[in-house]
């Protein structure tokens, strides 16, 4: 084996790096893997960034818990982490008599999950807050403490703060299996080599099934992606202020409209089971589900404001509720099962995940601690991830200072979003170095503007080139496959020829 570890994480996405964050607080050797070229490329990338109040999980399910305890932690988690976050609340609109009466059941089950601060709104309270809503809002949930999060940010910040605190980071490292002694994992298998270790935190999302049945454990359980697709609208044109669901049907949430700590106004997602674990397609029935739902809350959102669309894939898995009163599927699964020795297993990690990730963290480390792992803690752990200039945030007398320091502060590579090549250049260089486009892009929000990066993209090539010591043939989108360049258009020899 190239090494031994007492813990190996497998997946980077906000909740593998909200773990080895959590784990990064003893005094313990962590190896987090990520089978892509950047953390976070999966589920963790394409949401809907809500931090949720609540009211929404089966009350006594794994999900309301997680839920209920991580609601408050993200205050704090933003602060040190040095993530944008804010207390934008959300509303559950109500039209018409009939979704009025649903109110009431929402309220109740918010009650149950230990909600705080909620309220039924009338119509006209409704639309005196909220005027850009339906006239034909019946009422509204108000539920203050949900709110908006950089879930890139998350992610990032997250990893950033376990590698300062001693974790290791590999990319590109794939899981294939486990190694095992007798009912024991002591190690596992990727295609860089075999890693030795004594736990290992299944965080694979989309993959956790995958993971799970390696070490045969809950053979029955499987992952069935669903797709949600969104659009990203001009904030030049039109805003938002809150969150704004729908009341939700028999099986989703329904078709949001919302703000974002960006600025950005989005609406989606729908819900779709597609047939495989890539399939992140847009398409015309998926958009028309969302202008429809979007439509139906704000009369005034417009196609013609669109600047970009996307899609995500939730992690919906088949277990039942570890609580024996409930005849219910989807939860969480949080666990050390007991067919194998070592592993804490993770699964069905879709909405609220998010939100439940710093939950969960601490909920893995219990695990730990109850199987008999001392985790003893490190006296100098430190909790603050160091932040990089965000250039356009500063005061023009900071960013004049900047500039002095470090002319490259005073070169701007995108004007839609304000972010300079000194930004750039320092992500590249950054403790999880961004060395693809949409690694950059996570980072600094380059490329979301109206232009859609026509204008940064020869640029930001020509930099990662020049910092990293590549072609720029070599530079790609999103990793292996996704190269920008084929060949140069005009190559002259020494002789002069062309």
């Amino acid at each position: 084996m190239r090494d031994i570890y007492d813990i190996i994480i497998i997946g980077g996405g906000v909740v593998g790096c909200m773990t080895a964050r959590q784990l990064s607080r003893y005094q313990l050797n962590v190896l987090l893997i990520e089978k892509e070229s950047d953390i976070g490329m999966g589920p963790s990338s394409a949401n809907s960034a809500i931090i949720h109040a609540g009211h929404d999980p089966i009350p006594g399910s794994l999900k309301a818990e997680m839920n209920r305890r991580a609601n408050p932690m993200w205050d704090q988690v933003a602060a040190e982490l040095g993530i944008a976050f804010e207390r934008s609340g959300s509303y559950i609109v109500a039209v018409g008599a009939e979704e009025r009466a649903k109110l009431d059941d929402l309220y109740a089950r918010g009650q149950q999950n230990g909600v705080p601060g909620m309220e039924i709104l009338s119509a006209e309270e409704t639309l005196r807050r909220e005027p850009q809503l339906s006239p034909e809002v019946s009422g509204a949930l108000w539920l203050p403490t949900a709110g908006l999060v950089d879930t890139f940010g998350a992610v990032i910040a997250a990893a950033e703060n376990a590698l300062q605190n001693g974790v290791k980071l590999l990319l590109e490292t794939e899981f294939q299996d486990f190694i095992m002694d007798g009912r024991r994992i002591v190690g596992v298998r990727t295609n860089r080599g075999d890693f030795g270790c004594r736990w290992v935190v299944n965080a694979a999302g989309l993959f956790s099934d995958t993971v799970m049945h390696k070490a045969g454990v809950r053979p029955d359980f499987k992952i069935t992606p669903r797709r949600g697709e969104y659009c990203v609208l001009d904030r030049a044109e039109f805003t938002t202020r809150s969150v704004y669901f729908p009341v939700p049907g028999a099986a989703t949430k329904g078709i949001l409209v919302l703000n974002t700590v960006h600025g950005n106004t989005i609406i989606g997602p729908d819900s779709q089971t597609v047939a495989t674990r890539e399939d992140d397609e847009i398409t015309p029935a998926g958009m028309a589900e969302i202008w429809r739902g979007a439509g139906k809350l704000i009369p005034s959102v417009n196609p013609r404001h669109v600047i970009a669309t996307f899609a995500g894939l939730r992690a919906t898995g088949n277990a039942h509720s570890p609580n024996p009163a409930l005849n219910y599927d989807h939860d969480f699964v949080i666990e050390i099962p007991r067919e194998v020795d070592g592993l804490v297993n993770l699964g069905g990690i879709e909405s609220p995940g998010l939100t439940a990730a710093p939950a969960i963290a601490e909920r893995v480390a219990d695990l730990l601690r109850d199987a008999g792992e001392p985790l003893p803690e490190k006296p100098a752990w430190n909790p603050i991830r160091p932040t990089r200039p965000v250039f356009h945030k500063l005061s023009r007398a900071e960013q004049a200072a900047l500039i002095a320091r470090d002319p490259r502060y005073g070169r701007m590579v995108c004007r839609c979003e304000l972010v300079t090549e000194g930004e750039i250049v320092a992500e590249i260089h950054g403790p999880i170095p961004a060395l693809t486009y949409d690694a950059l892009k996570r980072r600094t929000w380059l490329g979301t503007g109206r232009c859609l990066g026509s204008f940064d993209l020869p640029r930001v090539v020509e930099l990662l080139a020049q910092e990293t010591g590549r072609s720029p043939l070599e530079i790609t989108k999103r990793g292996p496959g996704s190269e920008f360049l084929f060949r140069q258009t005009k190559m002259t020899d020494d002789a002069g020829a062309g």
